[in-house]
């Protein structure tokens, strides 16, 4: 946890606090270290950057679930435009 927290430039408490807010679950080891993905790195970096700009972190939070959401509502749309699958207009 700790070298997470310093790769993204934060602390452990700040990643507990992502975790106890649900916006991101690590893996554990055997050990009971909590490892985390990229994924779950470029999202807490996210929640520091909002933080910073002194946005709550309950909403900060909130703000990222909805831009995640966005993001995949966007690829979906855009693979159903190149394949052909969307809606008819007949």
């Amino acid at each position: 946890m700790g070298r997470a927290a310093e790769m993204i430039g934060t602390t452990p408490a700040f990643l507990r606090a992502l975790g106890e807010a649900r916006l991101i679950e690590p893996l554990r080891s055997a050990g009971g270290h909590r490892r985390y993905s990229r994924y779950q790195l470029r999202i807490a970096f996210r929640a520091r950057e909002l933080v910073d700009e002194g946005t709550p972190i309950e909403a900060a939070c909130r703000i990222i679930i909805l831009e995640d959401q966005l993001e995949e509502a966007q690829r979906i749309n855009e693979e159903l435009r190149t394949s052909g699958g969307g809606p008819r207009t007949d």
